[in-house]
């Protein structure tokens, strides 16, 4: 059974990897998420991911069997990063751009084995249509304090499902980490979900069990950079 770690202090990414029913423990990566302009969004994403795991990884003994997850999400409006607001109001003005318009949401993740020094990972994205929002149903979703540990201000598995007229892609890279393509890259150390959640005692949420067919995601593969 190979011990999983994930490199994020996200209590979403926890909650979606626990509804899998994987034994897994939480190192929260410090990673610099400083990045050079012009960079695609799913290479940008998947870049983050990866330095995330390996700033993990790199603290670990290189013992056999140990396997990091990391994972990075963005939104993406025209072109331009929404990132996690500053404050109440910054949070608003995302809103108001989000407002009647779509968006793009991309998560990389990346798995690292630090004994064996090999990196996969991969990117989804994910469409994402908003209503027409009001001026006051900015203000009140703003008032909450959800938006403000989000990229692109709003988190769809809470308030912000009020937010969100239509999704085109997985939902579970909104929230924060594809399960369909987590499952791909572990599968590429040989692990299989269904047997390590049997083995862990626990079995898979119904909430999650979709994650056993979903669309295929770009990855790339090589030696983790840290």
């Amino acid at each position: 059974m190979r011990e999983l770690i994930l490199a994020s202090a996200s209590p979403r990414r926890r909650a979606l990897l626990a509804g899998l029913g994987l034994s897994f423990r939480v190192v929260p990566s410090a990673a610099s998420e400083e990045v050079e302009n012009g960079r695609a969004p799913g290479a940008l994403v998947q870049e983050l991911a990866r330095r995330k795991a390996a700033a993990v990884a790199g603290k670990l003994s290189e013992r056999e069997g140990r396997l990091v997850i990391g994972a990075d999400t963005i939104v993406v409006l025209e072109g331009r990063i929404l990132g996690k607001p500053q404050d109440e109001a910054e949070a608003q003005a995302m809103l108001r751009a989000l407002s009647g318009r779509w968006h793009e949401v991309f998560t990389g993740v990346a798995v690292i084995d630090p004994a064996a020094g090999k990196t996969v990972s991969a990117h989804q994205r994910t469409r994402v249509k908003f209503r027409s929002l009001s001026a006051g149903e900015i203000a009140a979703y703003a008032a909450t304090g959800e938006p403000l540990d989000k990229a692109g201000a709003y988190g769809v598995q809470g308030k912000g499902a009020l937010l969100v007229e239509r999704i085109e892609g997985c939902f579970y890279n909104v929230v924060g980490l594809p399960l369909v393509t987590l499952a791909a890259l572990l599968g590429e150390f040989g692990v299989d979900i269904w047997e390590e959640a049997k083995k862990a005692g626990r079995g898979v949420s119904p909430d999650v069990k979709g994650a056993a067919a979903g669309q295929p995601a770009a990855r790339t593969s090589g030696g983790a950079r840290r």
